[in-house]
């Protein structure tokens, strides 16, 4: 019988307290890739969750759940992703998956994830959230700390927003990210 693969485990060092997830390279290397570029770079030390998605707040359709972060505001040059849809990778949007934010383009960006509370079927390939029909790019989940997911979830909101779509989602007091670090390689395979 052969050993099972190993999947990285990153920490997420947050004001509220740490985040552990495990990476899927295995199901979605282009997209771990471009992550862990981002994570080498330190781009997402002194980022933060900043935007908070809630059933009271969401302005798309299907209505989502989720809290997203952002790398440092000083982002010097942006990380395209030509990710692996959810029918590619097998990931699906459930409880605590963590996956790369897009714009209606082609491509996702590595400079941004979010972390889905509750399962998020309108963000899997055809799940009616995203205008080509592809969905959002999966490519791990929490293995530790979704209690800090639902508190940062509960956050109060303001009106204020870079865009009219945001408008009511973005953090009255973002979470701020001191670090994201490799921990170690993980031997759980989850689906």
């Amino acid at each position: 019988m052969s050993k099972p693969a190993t999947m990285p485990l990153l920490r997420i060092i947050t004001d509220l307290g740490d985040i552990v997830i495990e990476l899927r390279p295995d199901r979605a290397p282009r997209t771990v890739t471009a992550f862990l570029s981002e994570v080498e770079k330190a781009g997402f030390d002194g980022g933060s969750f900043g935007r908070i998605v809630r059933a009271d707040n969401d302005r798309g359709e299907p209505p989502i759940e989720v809290i997203q972060a952002g790398a440092q505001a000083a982002v010097e040059q942006r990380i395209d992703v030509a990710f692996e849809t959810t029918d590619e990778s097998g990931l699906r949007h459930q409880d605590g998956v963590i996956s790369l934010p897009r714009a209606d383009e082609p491509l996702a960006t590595a400079q941004g994830f979010f972390i889905c509370i509750g399962d998020q079927p309108a963000l899997d390939a055809r799940g009616g959230r995203s205008a080509d029909a592809s969905g959002f790019a999966a490519f791990g989940r929490v293995v530790e700390g979704m209690e800090v997911v639902k508190a940062i979830h509960r956050i109060p909101t303001m009106e204020q927003a870079p865009t009219a779509f945001v408008r009511g989602q973005m953090a009255s007091e973002p979470v701020a990210i001191h670090r994201i670090v490799v921990e170690s390689e993980s031997d759980h395979l989850s689906v």
